[in-house]
């Protein structure tokens, strides 16, 4: 039976170059309406990337002519099109290697094809939170963030932020002057498998201080609910 979820096709792109796991996957996703093209390099990848302009990327991180994480640090610079990694690689230095790349979500073979359908429409419902619901730009004291071009600026000068930062950032601006739970966090950047993993979100809160507020040390705009996790507070409502 069809997935009666989805309003208009939605174009997804297969980044794998095992022809029978690609065959599958393809008639998995097009069986739930889905309009899948499919390539088995990275280079023809980006370029499919590119030009096709997928809604989402389901990518292998073992290609023939390099290793995923490339793929998505190359995509990285110039698209937040959703990606779901496939590996066979189960260790976590992948899976956290993956998604400091700038992954979204991380599968791992074999899977089950009700779980991977699960996740692509997870991502794809939240790529359409960001792009609907938000202003692209955002401004709290010398800070200025623009999502349609991915650019954070403080006091004009641009911020380099890693792509966790970023998502985490994101998020709390998606969700401003509202506690958002740690867990809420965990799982809207690194994934299900990170709910046990909050000493790696108060690193990079941490970061995120240190770069965009004016004294790190007694943040005005990204703020700390003890026990619960992070909110941030929007410039009219942030103390002085």
């Amino acid at each position: 039976m069809k997935s009666t979820s989805l309003t208009f096709t939605q174009t997804l792109l297969l980044v794998e170059d095992d022809t029978q796991i690609r065959r599958f996957l393809r008639q998995s996703m097009e069986s739930e309406g889905f309009n899948v093209r499919e390539v088995a390099t990275l280079a023809d990848g980006l370029v499919d990337a590119g030009t096709a302009r997928p809604d989402l990327v389901v990518l292998d991180l073992s290609l023939p002519d390099g290793d995923g994480k490339q793929f998505v640090q190359e995509l990285r610079s110039w698209s937040q099109v959703p990606v779901l990694v496939l590996s066979a690689r189960s260790a976590e230095a992948e899976k956290i290697a993956a998604l400091e790349a700038g992954a979204d979500d991380y599968l791992t073979k074999p899977f089950s094809t009700g779980e991977l359908l699960a996740r692509v429409r997870a991502l794809l419902r939240r790529a359409a939170t960001m792009r609907d619901g938000e202003p692209a730009t955002v401004h709290f004291g010398d800070v200025e963030v623009d999502r349609s071009r991915r650019l954070v600026t403080r006091a004009g000068q641009p911020v380099h932020l890693t792509d966790i930062e970023y998502r985490i950032l994101l998020c709390l601006l998606a969700n401003a002057d509202r506690v958002v739970t740690q867990r809420h966090l965990l799982t809207e950047v690194w994934g299900q498998a990170y709910l046990e993993r909050g000493h790696y979100l108060r690193i990079h809160i941490s970061h995120l201080r240190q770069k965009l507020e004016q004294d790190s040390a007694r943040p005005r705009f990204i703020l700390t609910e003890t026990g619960v996790g992070y909110r941030f507070m929007p410039p009219a409502n942030a103390p002085d």
